[in-house]
């Protein structure tokens, strides 16, 4: 059985596979595609909804418990082009 998360974005819970994890690097958030990184992470649906409601509330800082400004062109960018890998696109 898959682990469930939740998602910051939308607080729906998933499995661990339907979700991607979010990790901050020096306040920068980077996508963790392979969960492996060390520290904190949050989840999120790899959707511009989700994205956009988590960015709306500050989810990111509050889950990966960061009192620092969070660089997040980072994550919008390549969350634009990941859908695809999600959905079984190669």
């Amino acid at each position: 059985m898959d682990p469930v998360r939740t998602c910051v974005g939308c607080r729906v819970r998933a499995s661990r596979s339907a979700l991607i994890r979010v990790v901050a690097n020096h306040s920068v958030l980077i996508l963790d595609e392979r969960a492996v990184m060390p520290g904190r992470g949050a989840w999120l649906h790899p959707t511009q909804e989700c994205i956009d409601t988590a960015l709306r509330r500050h989810a990111f800082a509050r889950a990966l418990r960061v009192s620092t400004p969070l660089d997040t062109q980072t994550i919008e960018k390549r969350l634009n082009g990941y859908g695809n890998k999600v959905n079984g696109s190669k």
